[in-house]
């Protein structure tokens, strides 16, 4: 039986989930706060690109747009470390040669919100919902004349970001746990101009990181041969935001930290005192959907921070998850949305986790020898027993292995690479027919060690 929809934002995950549902035969009514920013001089959010990898890509292949997108993608093979002393490495993702690629939001956003309306999904711009009578699935929004608007929803859901109204309807009924927690750091967006000949003046498929212990520098590959740069740090401290407050506070700065991203900066000062210093915040509710009325998806769900780079695909494996429980059960959306919750949550609250050890791997590890080595013979245990080792960042970036076994073997991940660092040079080791033997006899452990998780696809 179709229902009549009612999606809460009209952003990458509540377009996408849009023109999921509307492709299945139900009506489809998408509210956005925003103007419609294909018309507008807005953008598409505080960042400007994407790291897609496999989850976002499944999801996109099922809208129809895989194809599309991937020519407006560039791919990232690793990161490109930019060290203190000016000497560079490069960290591959994936033994496998695989790739994360870097989109531009507001490109992909316009491309999702075109081909909802497309398939008959209606729009309404500038409607900013007040809130929600979760019981009664009544829904307020105010309208950019002060006017307001109440609707009847049928079947509602919020897709409306970390700041859902939905979720914040959620919290005022009676047993719904909910935080949020911030990082006492900031971030600010700068830029890297191409060069005089539209070239890219650093390599282009990869993401770029000048790690530097308690801050951070990264940039992302855009089509136009510009790189879009964040500079994540503390808001306060010896070194942070606050103490950046002159032209030759940042330029000093910059000159000593990042020298050779400042030689490919000349808007640096005008970017860095017009664009606004930003909030990291990580959300978390125990409560995701309601009878059969109404649910959470996307990061009214469980807004993270970026680095991991998995945001939109946790949204848009979300959007995965529920299309196959649809074709599992059919009409039934009391049981389509308990299972969604329950699947879906544990892996929420994984992902969030991930991200967060994630940045202090990005700002601080991936500039010490000892972690780099790491990473090789990461690669190479995948190689040599891909049935038995997987890293954790390829099951997160590379499968569809559910977030919450991967944080799960990061425990039994570093006591086996303990181990096998412990032995010396592993490199020199592996000529060793008696090392050999050891290692299979670690590997083998590991194995034992994490059978037991759920190792297939979440979506």
């Amino acid at each position: 039986m179709s229902r009549q929809i009612t999606i809460l934002g009209a952003g990458l995950v509540g377009s996408l989930l849009a023109i999921i549902l509307k492709k299945r035969g139900h009506e489809v009514n998408l509210y956005e706060r925003r103007p419609d920013m294909r018309s507008a001089s807005i953008s598409a959010g505080k960042s400007i690109n994407l790291a897609t990898s496999h989850r976002g890509w499944k999801a996109l292949e099922l809208a129809g747009l895989k194809t599309e997108m991937e020519a407006l993608a560039i791919p990232m093979y690793g990161r490109y470390l930019h060290q203190t002393d000016g000497s560079t490495a490069f960290q591959p993702y994936s033994k496998n040669n695989e790739a994360i690629y870097s989109v531009s939001r507001g490109d992909l956003n316009k491309k999702l919100m075109t081909l909802a309306e497309e398939h008959g999904v209606k729009i309404h711009f500038e409607h900013r919902c007040t809130g929600v009578d979760v019981a009664a699935n009544i829904v307020n929004f105010e309208l950019p004349d002060m006017t307001t608007k109440v609707i009847q929803a049928d079947l509602l859901f919020g897709a409306d970001g970390a700041f859902s109204a939905l979720r914040d309807s959620y919290t005022r009924m009676t047993r719904v746990n909910c935080d949020q927690h911030y990082l006492d750091y900031g971030y600010k967006e700068l830029c890297i101009l191409p060069g005089k000949d539209g070239e890219f003046l650093m390599e282009k498929t990869a993401l770029h990181i000048w790690p530097r212990g308690n801050y951070m520098l990264i940039a992302l590959p855009n089509t136009d041969a510009t790189f879009t740069c964040t500079l994540f740090m503390p808001f306060e401290g010896e070194v942070s935001f606050e103490k950046l407050k002159t032209i030759e506070d940042v330029n000093t700065f910059f000159d000593k930290q990042f020298p050779d991203a400042k030689a490919l900066m000349p808007g640096l000062i005008t970017d860095f005192f017009t664009n606004p210093t930003s909030a990291l915040v990580t959300m978390h509710i125990n409560k995701w959907h309601h009878t059969d009325k109404s649910a959470l998806i996307g990061d009214a769900a469980h807004a993270i921070v970026p680095f991991y780079g998995q945001g939109m695909n946790a949204g848009f494996e979300d959007c995965t998850v529920l299309s196959g429980l649809m074709d599992q059960y059919g009409e039934d959306w009391e049981t389509i949305l308990e299972v969604y919750a329950a699947k879906r949550r544990p892996n929420g609250d994984a992902v969030a986790s991930l991200a967060l050890m994630n940045f202090l791997e990005m700002r601080d590890k991936v500039a010490s020898p000892m972690f780099l080595e790491r990473k090789k013979i990461e690669k190479e245990l995948g190689k040599s027993y891909p049935e038995k080792f997987v890293s954790v960042y390829e099951m997160v970036s590379f499968s569809h292995i559910p977030y919450s076994t991967a944080i799960q073997c990061i425990q039994a991940q570093d006591n086996l690479l303990e181990q096998i660092m412990a032995e010396g040079d592993f490199f020199q080791n592996i000529a060793d027919s008696g090392f050999g033997e050891k290692l299979g006899m670690l590997i083998n452990e590991y194995h034992n060690a994490v059978q037991q998780l759920d190792f297939g696809n979440e979506a």
